[in-house]
């Protein structure tokens, strides 16, 4: 198939992340693939280090009337036989640009709350697919009007060539930040605030650290509550223990140093990618049961759901993992799980099926 993406935002989140693995999911899978990106985004500098081709534009509102005119171009330059997007200011063009040229039109929806005006009622009816990235985002949309029949799901994919055990690097990350070699290492991939659960974290390690001398803490990421993390750190009696690494684009090469990944979010999310990417490289999962994470791990086999919120949960599931050889064997289970459920050959043959259905 011809597919021509477009996603001219410039965000490094989960909807850059997500338009990212699905071009690069459908490319690697043979298909004719073309982009219309932002060249000073982070989504064009991963293309390019894929390999995939891309053009310039930014829809900075739904009209902007240059990058209508580079879209309209590129579906006449392609002749693509779907068009695909992931943000909300590039629906309305898609749709109309696709109607236009007679292209049919898939959109992602990636987030939870609901669109604005009459976006919620008409585009999940006018675009040929909507897709929701878990049946947890569909039950939401399907609660707020959507007609079943129109909203899909569909994952999202991990590269299981990246994203593996690698404990020689993991040997060399935790060289490089100053944490023993034979320590438990506690990780986090996200942002730094509040709904992520970050200060539950802190303080279930807190309590955990007292009881296992073994355990530290890996934190990867940036946000508007970094400051007050690292004062409830400080403030604590094991601030050594506790690694903040900052924001990292190659987060994924991060999970080698980890023995476990903790996903303490106390706010509903739609999916949760890191808790995929994860037990790809051989990493057991503490996930909040909560929104769609629930969707991406197998309790109890390729590690935990935990109440969200809950500090004293929270510490007894992070020491559980640290008895014997637990971590160990969640962790090959999570590599075989995501093989079968997430990788991108997986993934890429449900996404032409969903668009030839």
């Amino acid at each position: 198939m011809k597919l021509l993406f477009v996603g001219t935002d410039r965000d490094r989140a989960g909807g850059a992340a997500h338009f990212l693995s699905m071009a690069q999911t459908m490319a690697e899978a043979g298909h004719d693939l073309t982009a219309l990106v932002d060249g000073d985004s982070y989504i064009a500098a991963g293309l390019s280090a894929s390999g995939i081709r891309w053009q310039h534009a930014r829809f900075r509102n739904v009209l902007a009337p240059p990058a209508h005119r580079a879209l309209s171009r590129a579906i006449r330059r392609q002749r693509p036989h779907w068009l695909i997007g992931d943000f909300g200011k590039e629906y309305w063009p898609l749709i109309a640009q696709g109607r236009m040229h007679r292209v049919p039109v898939a959109l992602f929806r990636q987030r939870a709350p609901a669109m604005h005006g009459l976006s919620e009622y008409l585009l999940p009816r006018m675009a040929q697919r909507f897709i929701a990235v878990s049946n947890y985002a569909r039950g939401l949309f399907l609660q707020r009007g959507m007609p079943a029949s129109r909203v899909q799901v569909l994952y999202n994919p991990v590269d299981t060539t990246a994203c593996i055990p690698d404990p020689e690097r993991g040997l060399q990350i935790r060289q490089e930040l100053g944490i023993p070699a034979d320590s438990i290492v506690v990780g986090y991939v996200g942002r730094m605030y509040a709904g992520k659960g970050i200060a539950c974290l802190q303080q279930a390690l807190e309590l955990a650290m007292h009881d296992e001398p073994r355990l530290h803490a890996l934190w990867i990421g940036e946000g508007p509550q970094l400051e007050d993390l690292r004062r409830g750190i400080a403030a604590g009696a094991h601030a050594r223990r506790h690694h903040l690494a900052g924001w990292r684009a190659d987060a994924w090469r991060y999970y080698s140093a980890m023995s476990m990944l903790a996903f303490p979010t106390v706010m509903p999310e739609t999916f949760g990618r890191v808790s995929i990417e994860a037990q790809s490289s051989g990493v057991p999962v503490l996930g909040s049961r909560i929104g769609g994470i629930p969707e991406t791990l197998s309790d109890g086999h390729t590690g935990h759901l935990l109440a969200p919120g809950n500090i004293q949960v929270w510490r007894d599931g992070i020491l559980a993992l640290c008895e014997g050889d637990a971590c160990r064997r969640m962790g090959a289970a999570g590599r075989t799980f995501v093989e079968a459920n997430f990788s991108m050959p997986v993934i890429a043959e449900a996404f032409a099926a969903l668009l030839h259905g």
